[in-house]
């Protein structure tokens, strides 16, 4: 089977999360005999900017042995700026329209949100060569958007609501993360495409979990070379691994990291880049408590997950139906517990009680954070109980292959129709 895909970051550019998804989830499909062409953007997530190396030309081809990789200026942007941002996606999505129409014909064509101009891409793909449409979404647009307040006027919401939804209706299937995004995504498709009955909306929306690489995520000694670099030899060491965003709760890290400051053994990590990073960097500088470090490569990635006595999961209020922060399987893969800040009901509320591998709080309320965290702190056997239930859950659950043999059931079954 011929699959094209159309995502907005992928190897080398992995320090968005969606690239490693799209990398490993390619690596699978290849692995099970499928051919797969890739349309993505040039390297350029890390600071916003076209990486060295790879300027000069706005649109590169690469074969590969499973396919080939065309990537086409991404128009970087201030992630804070949103208007800038949707005319930088806008112009992004053209010349991933144009790539992918002229990389051949696919047996099945799937667009990533965000950005959710990738579906109309996708679509075009389809409609051209009369293929399935697979709509693949992380985080769910304009929903996060406008929780986080970044987008605000009624009438630019409007447009992007009924945008969003048409996309849902031309799509042959959606794909999402969690329950909390399948419900909000089949309330929002639209009745008038026909599908009037839960039957109709439960065959179009899939969930399909994103996944933990367990080859290259291993379970490794806490002290390690990442803490010996870091002053952190001996410390109870409370990390948070990721994007640093607006979607996550970051006061919750200042007012325990307060609480603590007269405790020399316990110490606050945050290990990440993006558009929270500058304020963080403000606050961590009164605090000596609080290390705040870009991130490693991507071959040390076992040794600062397990550098970890714990890790924390942090997301504002509201947004689980929209996001699903995937940090968490990396985090389990690790064999570290996790404490959680977020929607109770949530999937990642759901995960850590069914695998015991960690504690759920309710988003942004301090004294129940703090309160976990204390009692979690105090319990290092029960840590490191948490922390192999975590990795056992994805061993057996959460692997790229047994989501790719997902993805491939999915795409055959569309195909096949």
């Amino acid at each position: 089977m011929k699959i094209l895909l159309l995502c907005p970051h992928f190897t080398p550019d992995l320090h968005a999360a969606t690239g490693e998804v799209m990398t490993q989830l390619v690596e699978s499909m290849a692995d099970r005999g499928h051919e797969i062409h890739v349309v993505t953007s040039l390297p350029w997530y890390k600071d916003h900017a076209v990486e060295p190396g790879w300027k000069g030309k706005p649109w590169r081809t690469e074969k590969t042995a499973w396919g080939k990789i065309i990537r086409v200026w991404p128009f970087p942007t201030d992630k804070t700026n949103i208007p800038a941002r949707a005319a930088g996606f806008a112009g992004f999505t053209a010349l991933v329209s144009i790539a992918a129409l002229r990389s051949g014909r696919p047996d099945v064509v799937m667009g990533m949100s965000p950005p959710v101009f990738l579906g109309d891409a996708a679509w075009l793909v389809s409609k051209r060569w009369k293929v399935p449409l697979v709509f693949n979404t992380q985080d769910i647009f304009p929903d996060v958007a406008v929780d986080l307040g970044a987008l605000n006027n009624p009438r630019v919401i409007r447009l992007a609501e009924k945008h969003e939804r048409s996309i849902y209706r031309r799509a042959d299937a959606v794909t999402v993360l969690s329950t909390d995004q399948a419900r909000n995504v089949s309330g929002k498709i639209d009745s008038s495409d026909g599908q009037k009955d839960d039957e109709q909306i439960r065959d179009k929306v899939h969930i399909i979990h994103n996944f933990a690489d367990l080859d290259r995520v291993r379970v490794v000694n806490r002290e390690n070379g990442y803490r010996a670099r870091h002053g952190l030899k001996g410390k109870k060491v409370v990390m948070y691994s990721g994007n640093v965003g607006l979607s996550q709760s970051f006061e919750l890290i200042r007012s325990a990291a307060q609480r603590w400051q007269d405790n020399p053994d316990v110490h606050f990590v945050i290990n990440g880049e993006g558009a929270a990073r500058p304020e963080i960097d403000r606050w961590s500088g009164e605090l000596d408590n609080v290390t705040v470090v870009d991130f490693a490569p991507r071959s040390e990635v076992s040794e600062v997950l397990g550098a970890a006595d714990l890790h924390l999961v942090l997301l504002k209020t509201g947004l689980a139906k929209s996001s699903t922060p995937s940090k968490l399987y990396g985090i389990l893969a690790s064999g570290r517990p996790v404490l959680a800040s977020i929607d109770t009901g949530s999937e990642v509320a759901s995960v850590v009680e069914q695998a015991d591998c960690g504690v759920a709080v309710p988003p942004e309320d301090t004294e129940a954070f703090c309160t976990a965290l204390a009692k979690m702190l105090d319990q290092p056997e029960e840590l490191a109980a948490m922390g192999q239930r975590g990795r056992t859950f994805v061993e057996t659950w959460l692997t790229p292959a047994v989501q790719a043999e997902r993805y491939e059931d999915l795409f055959l079954k569309l195909v096949d129709c």
